[in-house]
């Protein structure tokens, strides 16, 4: 059976003055999806994101998220969705089972049904035990889990995670991703997520944006996206004074599809990085380049991303974002 789009965007863009944050952006998400939008800070992620869920109006273009349009009905879509922005919002002075309750009490929930359903997601995310302890108590882990598991009490048809497992230890993020996981199978939740995790993107998401500059540059499953560049390794070398001559040496080799250069460092896509490499270290000996080290990889995200715009996601740290203001939209315009 056809799957229904469960969200659907059309040539939206936002701008404030001069500044375009979101650019002329369309795609659709189907229902049961997890949906990814893979970029750096200030990409416009979380502008899209707060217009989809209808905190900001779109200069241009139309989005339809759920049952309606986001700026001609926005309390319906509201009450599709749930969100989780990048800042933690779960009050520190209230039990995990406070947190929910309250959030329960927003939807009109009845007091017999959100005590099943608060029980059934606490287990469901393996905060239990912990159900009644103040919240200031929780790790950061538990408290991201607890920021999920709160905005589900009302049964959305679309879950908005903001770069879900920013500032998490890798231990964490893996726990984070288990729940998503299980809460997709379970209830057939279509889930769109902002992430600069390239391993993130590739272990949860079916399909995968990447946004840069405000702008779609592709689009695809993970698979889709990585097929699209050619070689299958990604040969990494160091060098203590990079020339133009050796780049042009080494993009003359039969073997070698394409290459990126940053600095004094040259990313090498080939068929066979085992194989290739042995022979790629005697010819740059030859051409006389010196090497300090050299790392071979598959392709991953990161490659795609690199391929597309030249350049990596840099890793962030966590920033403190309000729901009506924060990362995406210039101060000035904010205040």
């Amino acid at each position: 059976m056809q799957k229904e789009k469960a969200v659907e965007v059309s040539g939206i863009t936002k701008r404030y003055g001069s500044v375009t944050a979101v650019d002329n952006v369309s795609f659709d998400v189907m229902e049961g999806e997890i949906f990814g939008f893979l970029g750096p800070n200030g990409a416009g992620k979380t502008t899209l994101i707060r217009m989809l869920t209808t905190l900001l109006k779109p200069t241009e273009g139309n989005a339809r998220v759920g049952c309606c349009d986001v700026v001609k009905e926005p309390q319906k879509v509201r009450h599709e969705i749930g969100v989780v922005p990048q800042a933690m919002t779960s009050d520190l002075d209230l039990t995990g089972y406070e947190n929910m309750d309250i959030y329960g009490r927003f939807y009109g929930i009845s007091s017999k049904e959100r005590k099943e359903r608060i029980k059934h997601i606490l287990d469901m995310v393996g905060l239990t035990a912990r159900a009644h302890a103040l919240v200031a108590s929780y790790s950061g882990g538990m408290r991201r889990r607890l920021e999920i598991a709160r905005v589900i009490v009302h049964q959305p048809r679309i879950l908005f995670l903001d770069e879900p497992t920013i500032g998490l230890d890798p231990q964490s993020r893996h726990v984070v991703w288990d729940f998503l996981r299980k809460l997709i199978e379970g209830d057939s939740i279509t889930v769109f997520l902002t992430t600069h995790y390239m391993e993130e993107a590739e272990a949860l998401c079916n399909r995968v944006a990447i946004i840069d500059s405000g702008k779609i540059i592709a689009i695809g499953s993970p698979d889709e996206l990585k097929s699209q560049i050619p070689g299958n390794d990604i040969i990494s070398l160091a060098f203590e004074n990079l020339s133009e001559d050796v780049i042009e040496r080494i993009k003359a080799l039969t073997f070698v599809h394409n290459v990126n250069i940053e600095d004094n460092n040259l990313r090498i896509y080939v068929d066979n990085g085992a194989l290739n490499l042995p022979q790629l270290i005697d010819q740059v000996k030859s051409f006389g380049g010196k090497i300090l080290s050299a790392t071979v990889h598959e392709q991953s995200l990161e490659d795609v991303f690199i391929h597309y715009t030249g350049k990596t996601i840099r890793e962030e740290g966590a920033k403190k974002v309000s729901m009506l203001i924060g990362a995406g939209i210039p101060q000035r315009w904010g205040r």
